[in-house]
This record gives structure tokens, C-alpha cells and sequence, in this order.
């Protein structure tokens, strides 16, 4: 038996080593695209770019994958896959045979519209971070676009480094698109007080110049100037290599409840690229985030090791973010408008924004700065509680800390 895994980030590699956690006997040969040990994504666009080396974002050493007898190919991406004869094509010719396959190719950084170029960057790799962390220095005029999770990450970095940093963004506010307005308007504030230049609202519709004279031309004529262009607008599935296998692709590898591939047992997806079928909600979800990708590499790897006793997929959406000294969880989903906002009254900074569909069921929370609160969202969204029993522990919690 031989289970093979195709992208060597965090969720193939927790998908890895959970085979073997769960008695798995079979070989386990695991792909990776780039020519490098297995690390983690999450601090590339914070600590590694302040100078975290690469041994500390490593994910499996040489010498881990050998303990776990795990077949550690790196530097040759799959390009193709052959259902019938059940095997995978990789880029150096050579084919490589599986019973089951687990895709877990992530995303790649979705490229600029507006050019590239030396002094455009994106960041997604380690590469990107290379590139990246060499121009972060004091006094560096650095444009940021997009002012989403990796853009505000960036910026704050950028400016926490000494560099002069303008963000540019078509939302009203930083990560507003999953945060809301509420939320959304006090990152940008709080942005904005130190010392970033934020211009919202606005789309770019140029890039003119090089790298050291950059010009952005906006919707609106205005201009912005600076020697770096940093660009974070979203992120695309990596699932070319799929399309002709004959597998549903829609905005990643579609799957079942279970993450197996529709009409193809022996194929999972993973993290960022599988878009499954939620089992309670019944819509298709992909999730970028860390935990998702660590908890699908579970489930999965559960699955495989023991086909008679599969699981479903029922997350407990989890995703973090460090900006200078703000600490941002969200737990469930934040799609409902109209949040419901719970502050500390003793120290304002401390929010938990409660979302609801419905108005009666508990379905997600932004929480900024409060250990506590974060504890008490994340029991009631896995016991189910509903919106007005949060409110009474959350009031709870106020009222112990009063006294």
C-alpha cells in the first residue's frame, strides 16, 4: 500500500506524519514543488521577515521524515496525474504510483494585474520572503496593496522595521472583507496611529516606473510614490496539474463530505486547495488558514488508515493574526452582518464581536485582545451554544473581573 502526498507545506506534511500516528503501514511518499525542507507559511509575512531564520519555520527535518519512514521528494512538482493507472507524473519524468493520493498543493499568491517586475513583490514562498525581507529597511518607501490578512501583516512588519510604509486598498477599512466594518475601521486606526499611510477606498489602476522610482496611479488620479510595491490581492488554488484528469475543479478540488474527490475513492484534498462539501451547511467551503489545513491533514489521514470507520469534516474555523501589539482570533463564521459588539469597558481594546445568522444561533466571533472571551467563544461554537448564552458568559466574565 502507498499513500502519496502532493505539496509538502503544513498540510501535507501534518497528513504525513498523522498516517503514522494512526498506525498506517503502507509507504507514505511525500512531494514538495520547491527544493527546500517542508516549513510553514503563517510567519513568513511576520517574524521570518524581522529575521527568524529558516529552522525555525521548518516543518520535517531529513531526519524526522527518516524516523517516520517517510519518502521526502522535494524540488520536482507533480504535473499531471493518470487515473487509470493510478499514478502521478512529476516534472523530471519520473511516475510515481499510489492506492490513495492526497492533494494538498495550496495556493499560489494571485499575481499583479499591473506588471511585474524587480521591485514587485508578492509573498506566498519562502522566496518571496527572501526577496522580500532584503528590502525592508529603515527609510525604504514601501507601497502596500491589498489590505487584507497578508497586507496588513506586511505593512505592520514593514513599518515595525523603520520603513516608510503607504497601503493602498479598494475596501473601506483593513480586512473588512472577513472582519466586517466595526473591526475592520479599528485596525485602521490603529494602523494609521503608527505611522502608517493608508488610502482606502481606492483601486489601482497603474504601475508605472521601476524599482527605487515606483509610481501607482489610482481610480481617482491621485498618485503614490515609492521603491517597492508589495502586492496581497487574494490567493489561486494550485490545480492546473488536475485539469485534465477528469476531476471536478472549481475554485480548488471539489470533495464530499469526507474530502474525498467526487467519483474517485482513493483521492483526498487538503488545505488551502480542497473545497468540500460542508456536511451541516450542505454548501461547497475552501478555507485559507492554518488550522483548517492541519485539521483536514487529520481527518484524512484517519480515513485512510481506517477506510471502515471514515469521518466527516465538521470544523471549528480558527484563524490568528499578530499587528504590532494587537492579537486578533476569529473563531466560526464572520459572514452575518451586523455583529454584535461586546467591549471591555476597563480596558477598550478588549472586543469580542458576535456573529449570528439568524439572531439565536452563535455562528462566529472576531476577538481582539481577550485571552478570556477567546476561551468562551471557542467552548460555546463547539457545544453549539447558542447567541444569548454567549452573551451571559461573556457578561460573566465582565462582571468576575469588576469584582
Amino acid at each position: 500500500m502507498t499513500t502519496a502526498i502532493v505539496g509538502a507545506s503544513i498540510a501535507g506534511v501534518r497528513a504525513a506524519q498523522a498516517l503514522r500516528a494512526e498506525g498506517y503501514r503502507g509507504d507514505v511518499v511525500l512531494i514538495g514543488s520547491e527544493p527546500v525542507l517542508p516549513y510553514d507559511k503563517p510567519p513568513l509575512s511576520k517574524g521570518y521577515l524581522v529575521g527568524a531564520g529558516a529552522a525555525e519555520v521548518t516543518l520535517l527535518t531529513a531526519a524526522e521524515a527518516l524516523e517516520l519512514n517517510i519518502d521526502l521528494r522535494l524540488g520536482v512538482p507533480a504535473v499531471g496525474l493518470d487515473r487509470a493507472l493510478s499514478e502521478l507524473r512529476l516534472a523530471n519524468g519520473r511516475r510515481v504510483g499510489f492506492d490513495d493520493l492526497v492533494v494538498a498543493t495550496g495556493v499560489r499568491a494571485r499575481p499583479s494585474p499591473w506588471g511585474e517586475g524587480e521591485g514587485i513583490h508578492v509573498l506566498r514562498t519562502l522566496d518571496d520572503a527572501d526577496r522580500l525581507r532584503a528590502e525592508l529597511v529603515p527609510d525604504r518607501r514601501i507601497i502596500v496593496i491589498g489590505a487584507g490578512f497578508i497586507g496588513a501583516e506586511v505593512a505592520a512588519t514593514a513599518l515595525g522595521l523603520g520603513a516608510d510604509v503607504t497601503l493602498a486598498s479598494a475596501t473601506r477599512d483593513l480586512m473588512s472583507r472577513r472582519l466586517g466594518d466595526e473591526i475592520g475601521a479599528l485596525f485602521s486606526q490603529k494602523h494609521s496611529r503608527h505611522g502608517v499611510h493608508a488610502v482606502l477606498g481606492r483601486t489601482v489602476a497603474q504601475i508605472d516606473g521601476a524599482k527605487g522610482d515606483f509610481r501607482v496611479l489610482l481610480d481617482d488620479g491621485s498618485e503614490l510614490h515609492g521603491d517597492v510595491v508589495v502586492i496581497g490581492i487574494g490567493a489561486v488554488p494550485n490545480v492546473e496539474w488536475l485539469e485534465d484528469s477528469g476531476l471536478e475543479i472549481d475554485d480548488g478540488l471539489v470533495c464530499d463530505e469526507f474530502l474525498t474527490a467526487l467519483g474517485a475513492p482513493e483521492i483526498h484534498a487538503i488545505g488551502d486547495v480542497a473545497r468540500w462539501r460542508h456536511p451541516v451547511r450542505g454548501d461547497l467551503t475552501r478555507l485559507e488558514h492554518w488550522t483548517n489545513a492541519v485539521d483536514q491533514a487529520r481527518c484524512v489521514a484517519h480515513n485512510i488508515a481506517h477506510p471502515d470507520d471514515r469521518r466527516s469534516y465538521l470544523p471549528v474555523e480558527y484563524v490568528w493574526s499578530d499587528q504590532f501589539n494587537w492579537k486578533l482570533h476569529i473563531v466560526g463564521r464572520t459572514t452575518a452582518v451586523n455583529p454584535e459588539m461586546v467591549t471591555d469597558p476597563r480596558t477598550p481594546d478588549r472586543i469580542a464581536s458576535l456573529y449570528s445568522q439568524n439572531g439565536l444561533s452563535f455562528d462566529g466571533a472576531v476577538v481582539l485582545n481577550w485571552p478570556r472571551a477567546l476561551v468562551e467563544v471557542r467552548r460555546s461554537i463547539a457545544a453549539g451554544s447558542s447567541l444569548s448564552d454567549v452573551r451571559v458568559r461573556l457578561g460573566r466574565l465582565l462582571e468576575s473581573a469588576s469584582g
